[in-house]
């Protein structure tokens, strides 16, 4: 690793020029390039795996990294996990967190810098020893609300061994709400100066809309009343008719089109009445047991591809139980080892997990409730040791003819005690 142990003073090397600003589809504080910053850190991780469980820190320079280095930060936690020292500190970040001198160990990190909102996550790294992708929103020295993105990647100096935690951040700061509120002002007039667009014309000239014929949505149905969730809704619907014209099926493309689905069912929950009432509006059932289903019937038409509603409807899932922040499902997928087939897999084996661990207890709920049941039929037939006995009956002219008795399936007779119990 060519670079010095110490940490380089502001004048060892420049920031990188900040990238162009590009407009965002939704309403976040990030451009497009910014957003990647997170995905081009990850896939150079990646390169410098070489089918290593974590790359060699010999492999890693950042100073020579223009495009995010400056941006970054290496963390060394060779002398122990308790306070880490600082082996990197990019310019971009130095000068924004206001270090000027030298700083050696991350409990030197001023406490309301964007610096100690990147720290605080390098636990999670050794718990789950992979990459780990967050955003999230602060006040940060200065008084001012700030937006920030971040990647932290484990580095190992001996295999199997996670001795360095390489992060990369992003960040945005707010206008304050003087500021903020004139330039609301200023917008609002000029949309309302502008002259309106054909009603064939794309939505965003370089949105989810781009290249393809409008009709293509055409069979989602349109929420009849206004509400901020129904508007959410739309906008879900521009990104997922850009994944079903088919020739716009490409992984960004969709992986915008989960990520603004599930900023709308963490909306939903917030607004339940008009969640409902879209729900009734488009004739679609609420699932108590898969309460991610409607929200991606919603959004990509209960007549889309019955496995691939199945899939998405997991990925929410997932999403919302790892508490995956709101606009962040999208870089959460990029940096998932296989996307979405990786999510959802994970997602079937936790439920899998989960079900085997509460099966017994279902199995006894069910058997207490049969036990008070009242008889129905005495076949005069030894008992045998079971309590529940499973047996095929045939219909006669006098009734039921008990024709066999199953006693080499004890999942068939435990599937067969619960759903008589239901």
């Amino acid at each position: 690793m060519n670079m010095a142990r110490g940490i380089p003073s502001p004048a060892d090397s420049e920031p990188a020029n900040a990238p162009d600003e590009a407009i965002d589809e939704r309403p976040a504080a990030f451009g497009n390039d910014e957003r990647r910053m997170q995905v081009r850190a990850y896939n150079h991780w990646v390169s410098l795996l070489r089918g290593r469980p974590y790359p060699s820190i010999h492999d890693l320079d950042p100073e020579n990294i223009a495009d995010f280095g400056p941006n970054s930060v290496l963390l060394d936690f060779s002398a122990g996990i308790e306070d880490p020292a600082i082996r990197y500190l990019g310019a971009a970040l130095r000068e924004e967190c206001g270090i000027e001198g030298p700083i050696a160990q991350v409990g030197e990190v001023p406490s309301r810098s964007l610096l100690s909102r990147l720290t605080d996550h390098y636990l999670q790294i050794i718990a789950n020893r992979a990459p780990i992708g967050f955003e999230a929103e602060f006040v940060g020295q200065r008084g001012h609300q700030m937006f920030y993105r971040g990647i932290l990647m484990p580095f190992a100096a001996h295999p199997d061994k996670i001795d360095f935690i390489y992060g990369v951040i992003n960040w945005k700061e707010v206008v304050d709400a003087d500021t903020q509120a004139k330039l609301d002002a200023e917008i609002e007039a000029s949309r309302r100066a502008a002259p309106q667009p054909a009603p064939a014309q794309s939505v965003w000239a370089d949105g989810p809309s781009a290249g393809f014929d409008p009709l293509a949505r055409a069979d989602l149905p349109q929420p009849d009343f206004a509400s901020p969730l129904a508007d959410q809704l739309l906008l879900a619907r521009e990104s997922a008719a850009a994944v079903r014209a088919s020739d716009l099926r490409s992984r960004a493309t969709l992986y915008r089109a989960l990520d603004r689905a599930y900023s709308f069912a963490i909306a939903a929950e917030k607004d339940a009445a008009s969640y409902a009432a879209l729900l009734a509006e488009a004739e679609i059932a609420a699932q108590a047991r898969a309460p991610m289903t409607p929200v991606v019937k919603l959004v990509f038409g209960a007549e889309y591809d019955k496995t691939r509603l199945a899939e998405f409807a997991a990925v929410l899932t997932h999403a919302k139980r790892l508490a995956v922040p709101d606009g962040g499902l999208d870089a959460f997928l990029e940096i998932t080892p296989g996307g979405i087939k990786g999510v959802v897999k994970a997602e079937r084996e936790l439920r899998t997990s989960l079900s085997n661990e509460r099966r017994p207890a279902a199995l006894a709920r069910a058997a207490e409730t049969l036990r008070q049941r009242p008889t129905l039929a005495r076949v005069p037939m030894a008992a045998g040791d079971s309590e529940f006995v499973l047996l095929l009956a045939r219909a006669g002219d006098q009734g039921l003819d008990i024709i066999a008795r199953v006693e080499d399936d004890a999942a068939l007779t435990d599937r067969a005690v619960r759903r008589a119990a239901a």
